[in-house]
């Protein structure tokens, strides 16, 4: 897995999502500087987690299409004397 990397917008918008989460739920200030510190530890560390499970849902998803498309071609197929 290569590693997460947001641009410089991204992160500085999750940065204020992690500063106002601070002040909202915690009651707590919190700079800039330590929200983008955390924002890296919950990247390098924690990342691969919501990475993971989004591949899995995706393999869902598309398995579930191929399903979709295997019958489809089923509904098509000609009877021949042979069967599957």
């Amino acid at each position: 897995m290569s590693k997460i990397t947001f641009t410089t917008e991204q992160k500085n918008l999750i940065v204020q999502k992690i500063q106002l989460y601070f002040n909202d739920e915690l009651d707590q200030d919190i700079g800039a500087f330590d929200a983008e510190f955390l924002l890296d530890f919950f990247s390098e560390n924690i990342g691969a987690f919501y990475y993971n499970q989004g591949l899995l849902d995706a393999e869902t998803i598309i398995n579930k299409k191929l399903e979709d498309i295997s019958d489809a071609l089923y509904e098509i197929e000609k009877p021949t004397e042979f069967t599957r």
